[in-house]
């Protein structure tokens, strides 16, 4: 690492913290007397559970603050968000859409919500909640084949453990979902996300990677037509692409954070997953486990080749989970055991 940060801890439900998303609203940061904010999800628990709101005082102290939603029906039956992104407003929370170290993939993570984030300066925020039963999986795995990127094929045990198992399991319950998981299918496993100031979606994603062991993001349209119940959009792939020049020869590296900025956008890639966990994913593909984070930066072009720079190395750091860019200065959150470890300049 170039320089070092200052490191804060902070508890939100005894729980650890994924992403980070700088506030917008000024009439929430005054409500907090903050002079900055962030956003950040929770890893365990549903969605209107799991989302939490860090201010800094004009002093330069930090808070931490659980924000409170109503999630109606939809309320206990999500869980493992994992992204954040903004867009018109609105704050969307994007699941991982992925299952246990040790598979199968869990419908209840294949999710986004949003609500209004200026809403959350008055209390307990209205949260819309959709669930889209491996639509998103499958139009990614579908875009993923006829792409002109060459995605790894999944090891034995991952493809037994997340695809055969899923559909085995969503055919024995009569699930709607079961026909959406086919043969060859690659488990993904969403972890960061930005808008295109286009209104598309980019998903950074920390599994699948290229035959290079490079990192993969989607480009998808049509979001906001998910919480349009009548007619529903799903969304739709735009494009693929691989972000190359930043995955260290004879590892495999995923994305761990994203972040939009006026030149393009920020990001930290990783390891695939995490060792020591009983991870399908390592003992398939071992040389995406021992792999520090890297700050790197892209902007998005002609090609599915995106050349990216790195910014920093943040070595000793396996387990960066978030990045933010506020006035210049970069906020780092790490994956910690029941508490939130913002790190920032």
């Amino acid at each position: 690492m170039t320089a070092p940060l200052r490191h804060v801890e902070l508890t939100v439900a005894g729980n650890e913290a994924s992403d980070l998303l700088p506030v917008l609203s000024p009439d929430l940061l005054a409500a907090h007397g903050a002079r900055r904010g962030l956003w950040t999800v929770l890893d365990e628990g549903p969605v209107e559970a799991c989302v939490a709101l860090l201010v800094q005082a004009d002093d330069g102290s930090w808070a931490a603050h659980h924000q409170g939603f109503d999630a109606a029906h939809e309320a206990g039956r999500t869980e493992d968000g994992e992204a954040l992104a903004h867009r018109d407003g609105w704050v969307y929370v994007i699941g991982s859409h992925f299952g246990s170290k040790a598979g199968p993939l869990r419908p209840k993570r294949a999710f986004f919500a949003r609500f209004r984030e200026a809403d959350a300066a008055h209390g307990v925020v209205r949260l819309d909640v959709v669930r889209n039963q491996f639509r998103l999986h499958r139009a990614i795995n579908d875009a993923l084949a006829a792409a002109d990127i060459s995605p790894l094929p999944p090891g034995e045990r991952v493809h037994s453990r997340f695809i055969a198992e899923t559909r085995t399991r969503g055919t024995a319950n009569a699930k709607s979902w079961a026909s959406r998981l086919v043969a060859g299918d690659l488990p993904l496993n969403v972890e960061a996300a930005a808008f295109t100031p286009s209104g598309t979606l980019l998903l950074g994603l920390r599994f699948p990677v290229t035959t290079a062991g490079e990192p993969i993001m989607v480009e998808i349209a049509g979001v906001e037509g998910m919480f349009d119940a009548d007619p529903r959009t799903w969304p739709s792939v735009v494009r693929a692409y691989a972000l190359t020049g930043v995955t260290p020869p004879g590892t495999l590296t995923g994305f761990r954070a994203l972040t939009a900025t006026p030149s393009g956008f920020e990001a930290v890639v990783g390891s695939i997953d995490a060792l020591g966990k009983g991870s399908v994913l390592l003992d398939d593909h071992p040389t995406g486990g021992d792999v520090t984070c890297t700050h790197v930066r892209f902007a998005l072009g002609e090609h599915t080749a995106v050349v990216g720079e790195v910014v920093d190395d943040l070595a000793p750091f396996h387990n960066v989970e978030g990045l933010a860019v506020v006035d210049g200065a970069r906020v780092y959150v790490t994956d910690e055991d029941h508490r939130i470890a913002l790190w920032h300049d």
